[in-house]
């Protein structure tokens, strides 16, 4: 592999998603104490809705990196240049598409939100605002799939996470200086048109002998586009409904001031997972690459290090995860009077549920990186229509049962048993049986042994966690707490993987020899 450029996407990923992170938290902190809770439940809501709509996009990004892979390694810049051509075309399509959902959406926004008569913004326009944002990013979405199909996936990163400083900055100061929503989504469409120009700039550059060619795709490459197309659109159509519906759900049965209490919860959980997902990520083309190369053998064996690297990561995060986030909450947010808190089953749910998601992203990430996404092409849409069903059910159900505040609980419920039934089955068997070529029984051993421990060690931790007056000690406290429970885990782990030992050992001795000489 190009450890070089792996190395480089996955630092300047990690960087800059650290930075936004504090971004994302410092805009939240000042949207609740400037504009109020609704509104950022209300804004939550909305970025729920845009990523349903995003299900247009068809899976053209993933399907385009992969479709150019072979080309690029190849050096046919003929068919790369046709490729862009082509995607480029598509994409202003999708644009359109969400542009005219949009506008649909918003005739049902009051239906979306239960409480919506105490908020006191006009829905119309503010979803508008974002909607606009989001069709503007379209509009440069091929010459970003370009980019990272060369594996420069630190170029984009650099370019889109700039962007959002610049949105972060533009928004705290608007909303101290106006504590306007509507001019707090304005800074959206400034911070596009500013990524806008600068992928325009990169590409005109580095790429001119590629947008420059004026070819066209042959029968053969277009149909085989239109198949990954296919595939990746039912993906998408999985992904959005089992990630947008909960808000959603939660939103229209619930109301947007318990989003917004949510919210929080799960802003600080996307932050930190979209961090730890960039050790993954970046690594998409590079793998792409090398599975061109690499004999299956060797594959393999990459694919069950990033496995149990997958399982470490996420023992790690996750569990610090839990151990703080009722802290965080109230250092971030500023509940000094404890309304922003959740009760314990919420947070060690939430815990789970993307614990249990994070869990796919070795499988995912060798799957978009040999094609065999449509091979499991209709498991997405079982999926997300599982999962909207089981959280509506629930959503009565645990308010029955338990109570409206165990309402949330019953949602996210709903998720997991989605995820556990559906896609830590289907994936790794489409996986195995197409790209690694082998059966999937051992995968499936260690990757339920690996749920069920970390879900034992998460209820384990709850009992070792200390309460203390003071919520930063309490804070430091019970990371300790996590860290250490985390090592023995992870020490147990590595014991237990073999490939994972062989290539820590070989990265160990280059840099003994490296520091040697």
């Amino acid at each position: 592999m190009d450890k070089f450029k792996s190395l480089l996407n996955v630092l300047v990923s990690v960087a800059f998603k650290l930075m936004l992170l504090v971004g994302a938290i410092l805009v939240k902190r000042f949207i609740i104490q400037y504009i109020g809770n609704e509104v950022n439940g209300l804004n939550a809501l909305y970025g729920s809705i845009i990523g349903f709509l995003g299900v247009a996009e068809l899976g053209v990004g993933s399907a385009i990196t992969f479709c150019m892979y072979r080309p690029i390694v190849n050096g046919e810049t003929q068919k790369v240049a046709a490729l862009y051509r082509l995607f480029t075309k598509l994409y202003y399509i999708v644009g359109g598409i969400i542009l005219a959902g949009g506008i649909i959406v918003m005739f049902f926004l009051p239906y979306l939100v239960a409480d919506y008569e105490s908020i006191n913004q006009n829905l119309y326009l503010t979803f508008a605002l974002m909607l606009v944002s989001v069709v503007i990013s379209y509009l440069f979405s091929s010459k970003t799939s370009l980019i990272n199909a060369y594996k420069n996936n630190y170029i984009t990163t650099i370019i889109s996470s700039s962007g959002l400083v610049l949105q972060y900055v533009l928004q705290i100061v608007v909303l101290v200086c106006t504590r306007s929503f509507v001019w707090f989504l304005a800074c959206r469409i400034v911070a596009a048109i500013a990524q806008w120009a600068a992928t325009e700039i990169v590409v005109r550059v580095k790429y001119r002998n590629v947008i420059a060619v004026k070819s066209t795709i042959d029968d053969e490459t277009k149909k085989s586009v239109t198949k990954n197309i296919k595939a990746m659109f039912m993906h998408k159509i999985g992904g959005v409904l089992v990630n947008t519906a909960d808000s959603v759900i939660i939103s229209a049965f619930i109301g947007a001031v318990i989003l917004g209490i949510y919210s929080n919860y799960t802003t600080i959980m996307t932050a930190m997972t979209d961090t730890i997902v960039l050790f993954f990520t970046p690594l998409t083309s590079v793998i792409g690459h090398m599975c061109v190369r690499q004999d299956e053998t060797e594959i393999r064996r990459y694919f069950n290090f990033f496995h149990t690297l997958n399982f470490i990561i996420g023992v790690i995060f996750f569990l610090g995860y839990y151990a703080v986030i009722d802290d965080l909450i109230t250092i971030c947010f500023g509940s000094g009077d404890g309304d922003l808190i959740m009760s314990k089953s919420v947070s060690f749910i939430i815990t789970l549920n993307y614990f249990i998601q994070f869990m796919r992203q070795a499988t995912m990430l060798f799957r978009d990186a040999t094609g065999t996404f449509y091979n499991d092409r209709w498991k997405p849409l079982f999926e997300g229509l599982t999962n909207v069903v089981l959280s509506i059910a629930f959503v009565y159900l645990f308010s029955y049962a338990f109570g409206e505040s165990f309402a949330v609980v019953g949602v996210i419920t709903a998720t997991i048993i989605t995820n556990i039934l559906i896609c830590h089955i289907v994936e790794p068997h489409v996986l195995y049986k197409y790209a690694l070529h082998i059966s999937a029984g051992k995968y499936y051993l260690k990757n339920y042994l690996y749920i069920a421990l970390f879900a034992a060690v998460l209820i384990a931790l709850n009992f070792c966690m200390v309460d203390i007056d003071n919520v930063w000690i309490e804070l430091a406290a019970n990371a300790c707490i996590s860290i250490a429970v985390s090592l023995a885990v992870i020490v147990a782990a590595i014991v237990c993987d073999r490939d994972f030992r062989h290539y820590v050992c070989a990265f160990i001795k280059k840099i003994k020899s490296k520091l040697a000489y």
